[in-house]
Order: C-alpha cells, then sequence, then structure tokens
C-alpha cells in the first residue's frame, strides 16, 4: 500500500493506515486530538469554519473527453487540466511525512453498477465517516479490489485564490478523465459523500441507471418507496419508518432490475433531534459514529441537538445497519409511491397533494424547497431555492438526462406520485409554525398504503396540483393551506408570488413540451 501511495505523488508518507476498523480509526482520532467520546460513544468533532458543503468551491476538470457532456455552469464551474494538476501536485507534497488513512468500498449496492473507490484521508475521523458512509466490502472482496475512483481528503491543505484560479482556500474538483476527486481546506464530511454521489450521476446514466437523490424504503410486502428532497425537508427523518425497511436516505440508483442504494450509511441531520420523534435516528449516535458540530456538556458528554450556535446543520454519519430495520443488501423492488418533499417557508403549498405524470415531471424539473439555515455556507435563515430534479449542485449532465429518465419510469411501473409540504402551515416562517411531524407521518402512511387512491381530491385553483380533502389521521383543515391563515387575503397574495416565482423559474427550460408546462402553477 504504501509503495501505492508514493505512486500517487505522497512521497514518504509518516505511516499508512489501509482500511482499518471504525474501532482503530477512533482510537487513532482520540490520540491527534481529532475529537471527543460522548456518551453513548460517539466521536464527536468540529469541522470548523466549513460547517456545510461549499457549492461555490466545487470545480469539475474541463477536458476534451467530457467537455460535451458536462452541464457547465453556476454548478459544474470549469476548470483547466494545468491549474487542476498543480494543485493536485501540491496537495499531495503537503500529504508528505503525515498519517495517511485509507478506506476501499463501493458507491452502489448492486455489484452491477458499483463503483470501487479508494478514499485517501488526511484525518482519521474522515476516514471513519466514509468507512461508515460507502458500501464496505467483504474480506474477499478486498483482496482482489480495483481502484475505480479515488478521493483525497486534505482539510489542512489550503488553496491560494489568486494562484490556484479557486474562489477560496477551499477547492473540491473532479476529475473524471483521471478518475480523481481532490478535497481542499474543508473538514466538512459530507463534501466526500456528495463527491462520490457526483461521479456516481455522471456514470449511472451512462449504463441506462436513473440516479437520485432521495431515500428510499420498502414494506412488508416488498413494495418500494421513493423519498426526493433537499437537505432539511425529511428525507432521513420521513424514510426511517419503523414499520418499513430502510434501504437507504440519501443517494439511489434506478435501473430495469429495481432500485438500490448507492451508499452504505445514513448521514442524518440532528438539530433538534429527539428520542420521541426520531427513535430510529436518536439510537444510531452510538460507538462507531461521527457526530458533527453539536454542543456536548463535557461533564456529563451529554449532546445538546437544540444547540445550533456552531450551525444548524449538525450531523450524525452512521452505517445504515445502525438502523434496526434496514435492508441488506440495500436493494429493492420497482417503486410503487414517490414521494417529493418540501419544506414551503412561504406557507402556503398544500401538506400534501396528488400529482399526474405532467405534474410530478414539473415538480421534479423544478425542485422547489427552502434552504434551510446551515445547510450550506452563508445561508442563515430560509431562503426560496428551485434545485433542478431535487439535486442540481450534484448533476454533472444536463437536467433533462436526468427527468427523462423518471418520466419514463414512472410510466413504465405505474407508480403514483405526491408532493408533500414539510415546511410552515399558518403563514409564513416566523409567523406561522411548522407542519407537525405526526401529521406528515400520516400523510406519508397514507400514500403508501393507498388510503388516498379512494378519496376525493381537489384541484388547487393557484398551484394546479390535486389536494385531498380528507387524510386518515389528519385533521381536515390541515389539508388545506388558505384555511389554516387567518388572513385569507394574505395568503392569496403569498400564494400567487410563490406561484409566480415558480412560472419565472421554468421559464427556463424552454424545450419542456406544452403538457408539462400547463401542468404547473397559475401565477
Amino acid at each position: 500500500m504504501k509503495n501505492y501511495v508514493e505512486s500517487m505523488g505522497i512521497i514518504a508518507p509518516k505511516a499508512v493506515y489501509h482500511n482499518l476498523s471504525p474501532a482503530q480509526l477512533v482510537e487513532h482520532a482520540l490520540r491527534r486530538g481529532e475529537g471527543k467520546l460522548t456518551e453513548m460513544g460517539a466521536l464527536l468533532v468540529e469541522t470548523g469554519k466549513y460547517t456545510g458543503r461549499s457549492p461555490n468551491d466545487r470545480f469539475v476538470v474541463d477536458t476534451e473527453a467530457v467537455h460535451n457532456d458536462i452541464d457547465w455552469g453556476k454548478v459544474n464551474v470549469p476548470i483547466s487540466r494545468e491549474k487542476a494538476d498543480a494543485i493536485y501536485n501540491r496537495m499531495v507534497s503537503y500529504l508528505q511525512g503525515r498519517d495517511i488513512f485509507i478506506f476501499d468500498g463501493f458507491a452502489g449496492a448492486d455489484p452491477e453498477f458499483s463503483l470501487s473507490v479508494r478514499v485517501i484521508n488526511e484525518l482519521a475521523s474522515q476516514n471513519l465517516f466514509i468507512h461508515q458512509l460507502l458500501v464496505r466490502p467483504t474480506q474477499e472482496e478486498l483482496e482482489k479490489f480495483e481502484v475505480g475512483f479515488t478521493v483525497i481528503a486534505a482539510p489542512g491543505f489550503k488553496c491560494i485564490p489568486e494562484v490556484d484560479g479557486v474562489n477560496s482556500e477551499a477547492a473540491i474538483i473532479v476529475d473524471f478523465e483521471k478518475k480523481r476527486v481532490i478535497i481542499a481546506g474543508s473538514q466538512y464530511a459530507g463534501e466526500i459523500k456528495k463527491s462520490v454521489f457526483s461521479v456516481m450521476n455522471y456514470l449511472l446514466p451512462k449504463k441506462g441507471v436513473f440516479s437520485m437523490h432521495c431515500s428510499a424504503n420498502i414494506g412488508k410486502d416488498g413494495d418500494s418507496a421513493l423519498f426526493f428532497g433537499l437537505s432539511g425537508t425529511g428525507k432521513t427523518t420521513l424514510s426511517a419508518d419503523p414499520e418499513r425497511m430502510l434501504i437507504g436516505d440519501d443517494e439511489h440508483g434506478w435501473s430495469s432490475k429495481g432500485i438500490f442504494n448507492i451508499e452504505g450509511g445514513c448521514y442524518a441531520k440532528c438539530i433538534n433531534l429527539s428520542k420521541e420523534n426520531e427513535p430510529q435516528i436518536w439510537n444510531a449516535v452510538k460507538f462507531g459514529t461521527l457526530v458533527e458540530n453539536v454542543i456536548m456538556d463535557e461533564e456529563t458528554r451529554t449532546l445538546d441537538y437544540s444547540d445550533g450556535s456552531l450551525t444548524e446543520n449538525t450531523r450524525a454519519g452512521y452505517p445504515v445497519t445502525y438502523i434496526p430495520n434496514c435492508a441488506i443488501p440495500g436493494v429493492g423492488a420497482h417503486p410503487k409511491t414517490v414521494i417529493f418533499l418540501t419544506a414551503d417557508a412561504f406557507g402556503v403549498l398544500p401538506p400534501i397533494s396528488k400529482l399526474d405524470k405532467n405534474m410530478a415531471m414539473y415538480h421534479f424539473v423544478s425542485g422547489y424547497t427552502s434552504k434551510l439555515a446551515g445547510t450550506e455556507r452563508g445561508i442563515v435563515e430560509p431562503q426560496t431555492t428551485f434545485s433542478t430534479c431535487f439535486g442540481a449542485p450534484f448533476l454533472p449532465l444536463h437536467p433533462s438526462r436526468y427527468a427523462e429518465m423518471l418520466g419514463s419510469r414512472i410510466d413504465e411501473h405505474n407508480a403514483n406520485v405526491y408532493l408533500i409540504n414539510t415546511g410552515w402551515v399558518g403563514g409564513p416562517y416566523g409567523v406561522g409554525s411548522r407542519i407537525k411531524l405526526r401529521f406528515t407521518r400520516a400523510m406519508v402512511t397514507a400514500a403508501l398504503n393507498g388510503e388516498l387512491e379512494n378519496v376525493e381530491f381537489e384541484l388547487d385553483p393557484i398551484f394546479n396540483v390535486l389536494v385531498p380533502k380528507t387524510c386518515p389521521n389528519v385533521p381536515d383543515e390541515v389539508l388545506s393551506p388558505r384555511a389554516m391563515w387567518e388572513d385569507k387575503e394574505a395568503y392569496d397574495k403569498q400564494a400567487k408570488d410563490l406561484a409566480a416565482r415558480f412560472v419565472k423559474n421554468f421559464a427556463k427550460y424552454d424545450n419542456m413540451p406544452k403538457a408539462i408546462i400547463e401542468a404547473g402553477p397559475k401565477a
């Protein structure tokens, strides 16, 4: 392994630790002062100034081999081969004489479509994280492991913007031609997993697999369900259902055989985590779990999940096997139910609505939600955003590639599609209140069990979606957002404003069929 490391340009490392166990990695992290143990044995770290993804620091190496594939723009920002190689060479020089931690794992629970990934870390704690987040090979698989992609993460290495042609000391550079990713300057572990996801979003569609930013679970009768949504909308919480088996909480592929988890772990938000509302996630925060930026009482070692003083984007990374009813291997049949999750800060979207195929295509392409504080650097209060396909920051190819694959699969497998708002009711953020989790869970359960198939729906005149008049275990008035506002005129104004934002955003998709355009909100 030392020869391999030196072949990467990391000459004379202090020590190379290859495929250590979680216990060994925790020991190294504690010895090196990277973190502390919590009351339940999880490893707690602080990630410094980078407590969320840094989208303005993400680049794709622009080469002739990939230039025509990439959807260049604000998400996929080009960097030259010369600049990328110069940063890489300085990074590997920085790693000389340092401890190196290496993990070999797979992205993709279906062997037919999996990618072998080697992750090289400066920090033992980050190596623990990716050990838990990727699919862990068997000993037999390790013996014949061949590297398909390499990720090198060195938070201590800082870029020089005026020299390197980047925007800050941090840089996440995806190099499809050389099959490597380098992550400089940021200790936020989410950059590692999302870089692997971006790579899979490039590779899987070329194999005819629809790659998805979603969580997934499976019922007792083998009925699979997908939950699309951006960070903070409830993917992890709602898919961790004690009545269903968890396939995965964030990234999946949908092939001609069914769905499969891209990861082997979960990366759950922890802000306001409670044992009552989210017992499965609560119990997963134990030895082997990496916790980021949660405040801890130094005497009792108890975590205060309500304290967002470092960031609202507190996180816990753990293997999916820490969820008692997880599905191993992480595969499932073709989904019967597809749920789009949004956290509407305006408080005007219906808590649940049913979508026909054209409505589903419209809302998938729109990807509306409100960015919640701390999910990205610089976001300190909720902001309205449209993230194409509920995952724009991770999509190297043109959005139409992913949208077309969703539409064809809805058609082929007759999946029911619902839009569920986990955000605010009775008024906008700061005036109204967050929809009660028990109501949202009841809506999800009703959708999954088919209990909404025989209820009466009415078409929302502004948002142009089908709203059920009743839903088991949910008060009827909660289903109507307008009924929850005291000032009806204020609701109408706010709803029309949001509808206009939908229309304005969708205008940029000038190649969309008329039927899909007309399936959207009415400004």
